[in-house]
């Protein structure tokens, strides 16, 4: 409009709006990586899942039976060291036992569906703790967090959405008093969100490094090539098992014909 006066920004406005700006940047970085480390999580135990369904609970049968050769022989040749070498492999067996059922019950398959990926984004996006003002905010932020990441693992995208509208992003309206004082919020939450990006991202590379996840890069190039590297992982164990158990029949007749 002709004889508008337009003020101009004071330094300190401008800076508040390219912090503002910059928080918005990390705020939706801090999102995203959340959800990719969530679902890195979910995904690895999910294969671990298979793995010992498969697997794991195969190797359980053959550490039982390596500990019943075990045993047996102390039995036949008493010693400190074959008793001791017996208490040994109890003591594997019932590890790996409770290892590969205990653990292959817990997991399953996880595909989060596209909207349930935006929602979760969204939550983290506006309720992540590290964008705290307060204590107070802190501990609001942290129970709905919580409650989220439940939600995301569970699947239900309407508990996702239900969190996002009890909450209502109530701190993000929370201006304080003064220029001053939101620049010095905004300035700590900027560096929180940083800080806690780049401790998602050391955490994803450790897990990317992890065993269970190199087992899995395998398994995803042997199905490439035609094949199931879990199936013939499996098949091998198998084949241990029945050759453990032929060794601890021939011990059995050793043990009746010198009774």
């Amino acid at each position: 409009m002709a004889g508008q006066i337009i003020r101009r920004l004071k330094p300190e406005e401008e800076e508040i709006l390219r912090k503002r700006e910059e928080l918005a940047t990390i705020r939706a970085t801090l999102a995203e990586r959340e959800l990719e480390l969530v679902d890195l999580r979910r995904d690895l135990a999910a294969f671990e899942g298979r793995y010992l369904r498969q697997v794991g609970t195969l190797y359980a049968e053959l550490d039982e039976w390596k500990a019943r050769i075990s045993e047996l022989r102390a039995r036949l040749h008493p010693s400190a060291a074959a008793r001791e070498h017996a208490q040994q492999a109890r003591e594997q067996a019932r590890q790996t036992h409770e290892e590969a059922h205990g653990k292959a019950s817990e997991t399953r398959d996880f595909k989060p569906s596209p909207d349930l990926k935006r929602l979760y984004r969204e939550v983290a996006r506006r309720i992540h703790p590290d964008l705290a003002k307060d204590s107070a905010d802190l501990e609001r932020r942290t129970r709905f967090m919580a409650e989220a990441n439940r939600a995301y693992e569970a699947g239900d995208a309407e508990a996702l959405q239900r969190i996002l509208d009890e909450y209502h992003d109530g701190a993000d309206t929370v201006e304080g008093e003064g220029i001053g004082a939101e620049l010095i919020r905004i300035i700590r939450q900027i560096s929180m969100a940083k800080a806690r990006v780049a401790a998602i991202e050391l955490e994803l590379a450790t897990l990317r490094q992890s065993e269970i996840a190199n087992l899995k890069k395998q398994a995803e190039v042997r199905e490439q090539a035609g094949g199931d590297l879990l199936a013939e992982l499996a098949a091998s164990v198998r084949e241990q098992i029945e050759r453990t158990k032929k060794e601890y029949e021939a011990l059995v007749k050793v043990k009746v014909n010198l009774a």
